[in-house]
């Protein structure tokens, strides 16, 4: 999300030089081999490539990929795979959206999750579901919210399956963030930021991303702090506010 007038090989090296590590989504589009090549360090990656977890055929799709996806991940040394509700769309929409999450839709995703826990923990990966908004982002995807991210990995239960606690989509879906990241603590895989309005860096919106960095200090969280967000004014501007609020 930041260096767009770069190819990717190009933005990866750049995130690098400057420090960073790096996340990349969907991994079927991109050389692999000339990412390894940059030298970098890779955060977390889409963990799957179609598929979702309110029904079985949508969910044996999901795992099937998941296969496909974790040798990738060995390839680069991506520790963490993200994984969704259901498959989105280049534009983040739902290719399958859902109005109602039944049941028997919650009952699904917690064995689909427990498949990908053996899964990661066979190959020494954590799936992360990722907190998502419905209101601007990604309408129609089921289990989107960090309460719905929360209770699924808390069900599971296994150190496979984690959260991906967007913080930007959490302030538009629930806010309360401080207590969000208190009360979501150990299932946390890692934590991603923007600040709302607008999803550029912290500093940038309503966001006090200097309380929840201390927050998170406190709590004793020692994962990921990864910036999805666009640049406000500049790239390396951008980069430069995220790595000062979360530097104490």
């Amino acid at each position: 999300m930041i260096f767009l007038d770069l190819p990717i090989d190009e933005r990866v090296r750049r995130i690098h030089d400057l420090g960073f590590q790096v996340e990349i989504w969907d991994w079927t589009q991109k050389d692999i081999a000339s990412l390894v090549r940059t030298g970098a360090t890779f955060s977390s990656m889409t963990g799957y490539v179609r598929g979702g977890l309110t029904d079985r055929e949508l969910s044996d799709e999901m795992l099937r990929t998941a296969r496909e996806t974790v040798p990738i991940a060995k390839e680069l040394g991506c520790p963490r795979l993200v994984v969704h509700g259901t498959q989105l769309g280049g534009d983040g929409k739902a290719l399958r959206p859902v109005g109602e999450v039944t049941g028997a839709m919650w009952l699904n995703a917690v064995r689909a999750l427990a498949d990908l826990a053996d899964l990661g923990e066979a190959n020494g990966v954590t799936f992360c579901l990722e907190t998502l908004n419905l209101q601007v982002d990604h309408p129609g995807v089921p289990f989107a919210y960090a309460a719905d991210t929360l209770a699924l990995v808390e069900a599971v239960g296994r150190p496979g399956v984690r959260m991906m606690l967007d913080l930007y989509h959490a302030q538009i879906g629930e806010g309360n963030l401080i207590e969000l990241v208190r009360r979501a603590g150990p299932a946390i895989g890692e934590v991603q930021v923007a600040d709302v309005p607008g999803r550029c860096e912290p500093g940038t919106g309503e966001v006090n991303y200097a309380a929840i960095a201390v927050a998170l200090r406190d709590m004793g969280y020692a994962g990921v702090v990864g910036l999805e967000a666009y640049a406000s004014v500049d790239d390396v501007t951008a980069l430069e506010r995220f790595r000062s609020a979360f530097t104490l």
